[in-house]
């Protein structure tokens, strides 16, 4: 695969020849415009307002128009060329717990891998300290055509994951998403507690997209002139369920059940009577036994 951008990592004094490659790809599926009378496909050419002639992608350059409506063209060259020590370099300016970011920061990830045989030693000498230090690397690097990136540099596994994230002031705050104070009682809160013990933990390679291979069903059965199968409904709630701690309960049971479990084994508790309950029943029952006496 091809590189996305190639340049230095420095650590320190320690400097790592990395080329940047795509750490994820797309599933998604692409549909086609059509015509929807004859079926014909809708194609978009791109033309000079000008004089009017369709361009090809050779034919198209860029350009940055001022604010006066001047049109200043810019080169690949020009945005090689710009005076940015992020075009070339990702300098580590500082450090940070990889578990105190937000998670709506993180934007793509990357692979960085060694550029040449010489930068293996330092690229995993910075692998191997940041996975003990528990850390992740600050840094900024420049895409061509893109801007400037802020990302994060740390191990996962043999390798460095540079992750461009958002800038701190691209987030929105919250605003009126929290609902208001809601009193919760600790009877509910160990009910919803037992509830994700019921289902228990999962692991996210056992996922895959329905959605592409429910469209790739659809799509061949239409093509074979086939009627497309039968939609599938997920469960119907149970409107029965008129109380919080009984919907959590009966969703425990199910959650059991699905794994194979006994229900009863695993009863919810009930509230234990606290110390001064059992000691007022100690009290009358030494009282019963005086008066008896």
């Amino acid at each position: 695969m091809p590189p996305i951008w190639s340049g230095t990592l420095t650590f320190g004094l320690v400097a790592i020849p990395v080329r940047m490659e795509s750490a994820t790809r797309s599933h998604r599926i692409a549909f086609r415009q059509v015509h929807r009378e004859d079926q014909g496909r809708v194609r978009y050419r791109k033309v000079c307002e000008l004089d009017e002639h369709v361009l090809m992608p050779e034919d198209i350059g860029r350009a940055y128009e001022t604010p006066g409506g001047q049109l200043v063209s810019v080169t690949d060259d020009d945005l090689d060329q710009m005076p940015l020590p992020t075009a070339k370099t990702i300098e580590v300016s500082g450090f940070l717990d990889l578990a105190s970011v937000r998670g709506e920061q993180f934007a793509t990830p990357y692979f960085l891998a060694p550029a040449v045989p010489g930068a293996n030693k330092p690229y995993v000498l910075m692998r191997e300290a940041l996975a003990r230090a528990g850390k992740a690397a600050v840094g900024k690097w420049a895409l061509r055509g893109s801007g400037e990136a802020l990302g994060l540099v740390y191990a996962a596994g043999d390798i460095l994951v540079a992750h461009r994230m958002r800038w701190a002031d691209e987030l929105r705050p919250a605003g009126d998403a929290a609902p208001p104070d809601v009193y919760l009682t600790a009877e509910e809160i160990r009910g919803a507690l037992a509830l994700i013990d019921a289902i228990g933990d999962t692991d996210l390679t056992a996922y895959h997209d329905e959605y592409a291979e429910a469209m790739r069903t659809v799509v061949e059965a239409k093509a074979h002139g086939e009627a497309p199968p039968s939609p599938v409904r997920p469960k119907a709630a149970d409107t029965g369920v008129t109380d919080l701690m009984t919907a959590l309960q009966r969703a425990a049971e199910q959650a059991r059940a699905d794994r194979g479990e006994d229900a009863a084994v695993h009863a919810m508790p009930k509230k234990r009577a606290g110390k001064k309950a059992a000691a007022k029943k100690t009290a009358a029952k030494k009282t019963a036994r005086k008066r008896a006496g």
